[in-house]
């Protein structure tokens, strides 16, 4: 990760907010300190193999919250398409001819058939089976042979509507009106996160390229995403033995921001407030709750690596599509950018996943009957009272009663 290059711009409205976080850690990494939490947590282990709860998981968390769908960028102009998985949902998401960012579960109403496939800019989208005809906004809109057909009421046969936002250059779709739920306000669900967010520029970057990878359980996976203890012991070989193990951990409701006072950090301190770029201001890995880290690298430009993390089949499995987004123009830098992706996809694939799916084998053998978190793991302890938030919660309303309830944004001192 790099504070090396200019920062998009130099005003936004929580950067005084973001300077007085970057001064506390620049305290912290003068006193070789960090915030710790009251105690340690313990979290059962059957939480991570019982398939009862996975399947709870699923209901009650992927198939109840916004989750993170694409990126702005992916939209760029009306009629820009892109056809993905949430899940086992398939899902079209499009710009419509008046510039808002739509998301449609992606099948005909006449026989079920899949519209799209990929991405692409498009106007009309025309089912392969039997050339059923729909618009940017999901109207039907074209009937092959409708005479011979039968009369039906166009209006009500138009793609089934799935709840979309969009926010600092992030696609949310939600599935909960696919379960009989109402959708939880987007504005409840990121409780000002994304008024933080904004600041890292990925509503100005470019999209680069995604590669996908297997993995563990998903809560396993996304342990790691949240945990700088193990970085100098696990990646010793990658990012080095030196790397800071310790970390500050800032939360708006469920989403976190983790930082490290590490020597970088210590660094900035003898730049003024003035000084200080919203590069500098937004170190650290950013994480949406339930499934996405964002990340940033340097490769010859600011390079941003935001993981989307999505369950597998089983509760042992998971699968991550790692996205690959620029902010400046990566053209003369994508030999750079394809080794940087080469290497993070090792990283991932044969350190963090490798290990994880060996702790989800041996947690299943029912050995420990709990896992710990420790007072410097205050991440993966707030990731684990929100997930159980979650399934106490019988409704979308109890959910997002939680979340307004919630205290936030709660940083650490």
């Amino acid at each position: 990760m790099t504070d090396l290059a200019p920062a998009p711009a130099e005003t936004h409205p929580k950067r005084a907010e973001l300077v007085e976080l970057t001064q506390r850690s620049i305290a912290h990494a003068q006193a070789s300190t960090a915030p710790l939490a009251d105690s340690v947590k313990q979290v059962p282990a059957s939480n991570y193999v019982d398939a009862d709860r996975w399947q709870r998981e699923m209901q009650q968390v992927f198939a109840r919250v916004p989750l993170v769908a694409g990126f702005s960028c992916e939209f760029a102009q009306p009629g820009a398409w892109r056809a993905l998985d949430l899940g086992d949902v398939p899902v079209l998401i499009v710009r419509d001819d008046e510039g808002a960012i739509r998301a449609f579960v992606n099948t005909c109403s006449h026989r079920g058939a899949q519209l799209a496939e990929g991405h692409g800019v498009a106007r009309r989208f025309s089912c392969p089976y039997h050339a059923w005809v729909y618009d940017t906004g999901g109207a039907l809109v074209g009937i092959r042979d409708h005479h011979d057909f039968g009369e039906i009421d166009m209006d009500c046969n138009g793609l089934t509507e799935l709840g979309c936002d969009e926010r600092a250059g992030i696609v949310w779709v939600s599935l909960a009106t696919l379960n009989g739920e109402t959708d939880i306000d987007i504005d409840t669900w990121l409780c000002g996160y994304d008024d933080y967010l904004s600041a890292l520029g990925i509503a100005d970057a470019s999209f680069v390229a995604r590669q996908s990878v297997d993995g563990p359980n998903w809560k396993l996976a996304y342990d790691g995403y949240l945990d700088f203890y193990h970085l100098p012991i696990l990646h010793k070989n990658t990012f080095g033995p030196d790397y800071g193990n310790k970390a500050i951990y800032d939360a708006w409701g469920p989403h976190q921001r983790v930082s490290s006072p590490d020597e970088r950090t210590l660094a900035l301190a003898e730049r003024s407030a003035e000084e200080l770029t919203l590069r500098n201001l937004t170190t650290g890995v950013w994480t949406i709750f339930p499934h996405v880290s964002i990340a940033r690298f340097d490769a010859g430009v600011p390079l941003f690596m935001i993981s989307q993390l999505l369950p597998g089949d089983t509760p042992d499995s998971s699968r991550t599509t790692q996205h690959f987004l620029a902010v400046e123009d990566p053209t003369p830098h994508m030999e750079t950018i394809e080794q940087q992706m080469k290497f993070l996809l090792h990283v991932v694939r044969d350190e963090d996943y490798f290990t994880g799916l060996r702790i989800g084998k041996a947690l299943a053998t029912g050995a420990k009957d709990h896992v710990m978190f420790g007072r410097n793991e205050a991440g993966g302890q707030r990731f684990h009272g929100w997930v159980d938030t979650l399934l106490d919660a019988e409704t979308n309303a109890d959910a997002a009663a939680a979340l307004v309830a919630a205290e936030s944004p709660v940083f650490q001192r």
